[in-house]
């Protein structure tokens, strides 16, 4: 029989027990709006029982452990779609910058657009509508002039933007590249602490919230994979590359240029790493397809734009080019006619009354077929490349609507596990204040029997 001082250590076990539970509570709590935080929980367990002549007596409880509530299989889940996501986000975002930048808005995928005045589409027809009257004879070459020249304009105008859109992302490359190297150092120093906090028997379950908390910021820059070790350490790798072992960096990425401005990614080793998912993997994409598609796409509509205007306006040679440069970049009207707008030659014959042949053929080329642009017109061809980015918008939209979708049901599936409900704190709380009270009133009764044993020993 344990007798009354063992029955006081028993119920000093339960007060320790039911404070101890209390503080684990208050902990989670105070992390209730922490995203990174994983719900703690205190181990309670029965102490070894003492066998008396009675029976076997028990000797109290006490906690064994703080625990943290946590799910590898969906981490791991979040930490994929967390790349799938912020590489869809990077696409979207590049590709509505480019949409911004040609100033025509796709409003769906069958083609048809709402093209603003400010656009190419719009300058193109005034172009051509100012050729047309220049056949009636109430047409003013000033007019022509500056038709031609804000198309240039506005070609020389894409044009730069979109290559300052390139620059924009090979610089965002290169910040996320630094920012995947501060991640891996850092996983790799988490790791050194949490093993040593583990080997010596603490907890580290702050650290190991940090820790997921910086791998999936990492993911949302690149696809990765992790590999939990026994000593409690991640190893994080890309395809065979080891990029985290331990608590060491086995590689270091960088940026190199691929030839045109082209930034891509290599390790160390100078192997190049085919990203496919993160934002860096998203920058590449739109980089390298749908954007690199539209420059080409405007810099051959200049270009055959340049070639039948000045095939026409030439008139076998007689003419100087009306057009001058051989792509969005460089195009530009002639300087002679810009500077002097009254040299515009409407006619095949120089001085022959009601002669408006060329400006006749001028305004025929909105409506000619050419082969070089897949065998349509100049605003057809250019109509397609507006709609082929607005199909890549749409496209990059989609894709981002169901990776968000699926982000949302794993975050919800894991705050339903490892998320901190104040409900279910509270009622807890109230649950060891309950035993905590229970506990001191033994305390209280053990401590008034001990008086009266005193009182009849002393009697």
């Amino acid at each position: 029989m344990i007798g009354l001082f063992g029955t006081l250590n028993l119920a000093s076990s339960s007060l320790a027990t039911q404070q101890e539970s209390m503080t684990v509570a208050g902990q989670n709590l105070a992390n209730v709006n922490n995203p990174a935080y994983a719900r703690e929980q205190a181990v309670v367990q029965t102490s070894p029982s003492i066998e008396t002549a009675a029976g076997e007596e028990g000797g109290g409880a006490g906690i064994t452990s703080i625990t943290e509530i946590r799910d590898a299989l969906l981490d791991s889940q979040i930490q994929s779609e967390d790349s799938a996501t912020s590489s869809y986000t990077a696409q979207q975002s590049a590709l509505q910058n480019a949409e911004t930048y040609l100033g025509e808005q796709v409003t769906n995928t069958s083609g048809s657009s709402a093209a603003s005045s400010n656009g190419l589409a719009a300058k193109l027809s005034n172009l051509f509508n100012a050729f047309s009257s220049m056949t009636t004879g109430a047409g003013d070459p000033a007019t022509v002039v500056q038709s031609a020249q804000e198309v240039a304009s506005q070609f020389n105008q894409v044009s730069a933007n979109l290559s300052q859109l390139q620059s924009n992302l090979n610089t965002s490359i290169q910040n996320d590249v630094a920012s995947v190297n501060q991640d891996l150092n850092q996983i790799a120093t988490l790791n050194q602490q949490i093993v040593l906090a583990q080997g010596g028997g603490q907890t580290a379950n702050d650290l190991v919230d940090t820790r997921q908390q910086t791998i999936e910021n990492l993911a949302g820059l690149m696809n990765i994979s992790t590999a939990a070790q026994p000593d409690g350490s991640v190893n994080v790798s890309f395809e065979t590359d080891n990029l985290v072992t331990g608590g060491a960096v086995d590689e270091n990425l960088s940026t190199y240029d691929a030839g045109g401005g082209q930034l891509l990614v290599h390790d160390s080793n100078g192997r190049q790493l085919s990203l496919t998912g993160g934002s860096i993997a998203g920058n590449i994409t739109a980089r390298d397809g749908a954007l690199a598609g539209l420059q080409t796409s405007l810099n051959t509509l200049a270009s055959q734009l340049i070639t039948q205007v000045n095939n026409i306006y030439s008139n076998g040679g007689a003419n100087p080019d009306f057009f001058t440069g051989d792509s969005a970049a460089s195009i530009a009207v002639n300087g002679g006619l810009a500077a002097d707008p009254s040299q515009f030659q409407a006619g095949s014959a120089p001085g022959a009354d009601g002669d408006t042949q060329i400006a006749l053929d001028l305004a025929n080329l909105a409506n000619q077929n050419i082969p070089a642009l897949g065998n349509q017109t100049i605003s057809q061809n250019y109509a397609q490349t507006v709609t082929s980015l607005g199909n890549a918008i749409d496209t990059a939209t989609d894709q981002l609507n169901t990776s968000q979708a699926i982000s949302a049901s794993l975050a919800n599936q894991r705050s339903s596990e490892s998320g901190v409900s104040i409900d279910e704190e509270m009622t807890e709380m109230m649950q060891f204040q309950k035993a905590y009270e229970a506990s001191a009133q033994l305390v209280s009764t053990l401590n008034a029997m001990m008086e009266t044993a005193i009182d009849m020993k002393t009697a």
